[in-house]
């Protein structure tokens, strides 16, 4: 039978969406500032973890990295795991959870002895903190942007969900400001003695605000009706629309009802539908295939950048970590504008944009850095520019993969989507980088390495249909679980209905492709 009482994913007002904004963000911010630190002193921790004994340079690198990479391993696990949680028990419990978890992995790396103090275990303790890391960062993710999108406003999603990204961008800054920071206070004697610990510890003070802020935050209006078995089914081969719940799949073919997308992870019939575990599947293949080049081109720009500069072209600290700070500096002031215009003009022009420039850029930009005669000005706007087409990716990005999964799986689905990408893509940036350059001299591996993974990256966001950018209507339409036709709910009202959405309900059903 048709539902034809009140909407039940009413949106939330006032403070609602903004408290999300916050309390999502703050989660992201302690994750990449932490991320960001990590990569900027990995020149310093591996002589403190991993070659105390004075082994090379490229030795304590490979160790480092090695051990940065495990974290992002570890993600997809952390993902499932506490996607499943997320999907199940709420997005707010959860990420109390992860962020706790955060927390205290990323305080205790900070007051973890050295090779010197604890001998052979340091290194494995260093490495068991960040497995922990990894296991909450995968769980972030995930709850941070479903958070984000389900109280983001109808035409509003990629800007909300831009804020994760703009968030990651902040804290990057946040620990190359406080690298650059302590590098030019401290002798180089101090910081890798003692001072390369500070921003690690800071992390509990922004973790206890972060705490604060999470307690203060409301479930989600679309969990709240999903838990209440008020789920709908989706006809179409379209991804999550908006209405009063943005991401909950329309109930027929109404343009502002559907967000395009071949990707659509359909929902079954009954009161508890939930998605076939193959389309998930397909779906979080697909997604990870999509951001692959932003996974890669984030990492390599904006994290790898100064352990690269000062290994293979002979660059200082400081002047690494400059050219690190403008990079994520462009990035920065791009996600937003980047993911309002997604809003307008569809997510798929605006990361395509991104990802074709990063291939036709790669090149170019990096002999721009290692040419000697090139000036100061000319190296600051190449690495600003790297950041840029990284920030037109990384904008659109999550709002992109929150509408590839229905509020039962969106936890889990868009998580691993990108614990997965970050996992091979991110994680293994700086090893593959640094093994491949020590063993052939080719200084153009870091071109060669997004620019093969952003083409991919294009062809899989060309099968992305665009119509889920559009301003969601104020209701939307419910399906029949009987005969599979569509209803308008009565609450949308001069949207420009084509008048379609009770139409061969049934046979779309037969027709979808999704995931496609």
């Amino acid at each position: 039978m048709t539902t034809s009482s009140a909407d039940p994913l009413e949106r939330a007002t006032g403070r609602a969406p903004r408290r999300a904004l916050v309390a999502g963000s703050v989660g992201n911010f302690i994750e990449w500032y932490e991320f960001g630190v990590y990569g900027f002193f990995a020149t310093i921790i591996a002589a403190n973890f991993f070659t105390p004994d004075g082994g090379s340079e490229f030795e304590g690198l490979v160790k480092t990295y090695a051990s940065f990479g495990i974290a992002f391993f570890f993600r997809p696990i952390g993902a499932a795991v506490f996607g499943r949680v997320g999907d199940r028990i709420g997005r707010r419990p959860t990420l109390i959870l992860v962020l706790l978890l955060m927390t205290v992995a990323t305080t205790l790396i900070g007051a973890l002895p050295t090779y010197d103090t604890l001998g052979a275990a340091a290194p494995w303790l260093l490495t068991l903190l960040r497995i922990l890391q990894g296991l909450s960062a995968g769980g972030e993710f995930g709850g941070a942007v479903s958070i984000m999108t389900e109280f983001a406003p109808p035409g509003r999603r990629g800007l909300y969900g831009a804020w994760q990204s703009f968030t990651v961008a902040l804290g990057l800054l946040a620990g190359a400001g406080a690298a650059a920071l302590l590098a030019t206070v401290m002798s180089e004697a101090s910081l890798g003695d003692w001072g390369w610990r500070v921003p690690f510890l800071l992390t509990l003070p922004i973790g206890l605000v972060a705490l604060w802020l999470r307690l203060r935050l409301e479930e989600t209006p679309a969990f709240r009706a999903a838990a209440a078995g008020e789920a709908t089914t989706a006809p179409d081969p379209v991804t999550p629309s908006g209405g009063p719940e943005p991401m909950t799949p329309s109930g027929g073919p109404d343009p502002e009802a559907s967000s395009g997308g071949p990707e659509r992870v359909t929902l079954s019939g009954g009161p508890e539908r939930v998605a076939a575990p193959r389309e998930v599947a397909v779906a979080i293949v697909l997604g990870a295939a999509r951001i692959m080049g932003w996974s890669a081109a984030g990492y390599t720009f904006l994290v790898v950048m100064p352990s690269y500069l000062q290994a293979t072209l002979n660059a200082t600290f400081q002047q690494a970590l400059v050219a690190t700070v403008l990079a994520n500096a462009g990035f920065a002031l791009t996600i937003l504008p980047a993911g309002l215009l997604s809003d307008r003009i569809g997510r798929r022009p605006v990361m395509l944009t991104g990802a074709a420039l990063v291939v036709v850029l790669a090149f170019p930009l990096l002999n721009v850095l290692q040419e000697p005669g090139s000036s100061a000005f000319t190296q600051a706007v190449a690495v600003f520019a790297a950041g840029v087409v990284v920030g037109l990716m990384a904008g659109p990005g999550p709002a992109m993969l929150a509408e590839m999964f229905p509020t039962r799986v969106r936890y889990t689905g868009l998580g691993l989507a990108y614990a997965l990408s970050n996992a091979v893509f991110s994680g293994c940036a700086g090893l593959i980088i640094t093994e491949v350059v020590k063993h052939t001299g080719e200084a153009d591996i870091p071109a060669y390495y997004v620019a093969v993974t952003c083409a991919v990256s294009v062809l899989a966001l060309l099968t992305l249909r665009e119509e889920g950018h559009r301003g969601a209507p104020r209701g939307r339409a419910r399906t029949d679980g009987k005969n599979g036709e569509s209803k308008e709910n009565g609450q949308n009202r001069g949207n420009g209905e084509n008048g379609k959405n009770g139409e061969g309900g049934q046979n779309e059903r037969q027709e979808e492709t999704p995931c496609g």
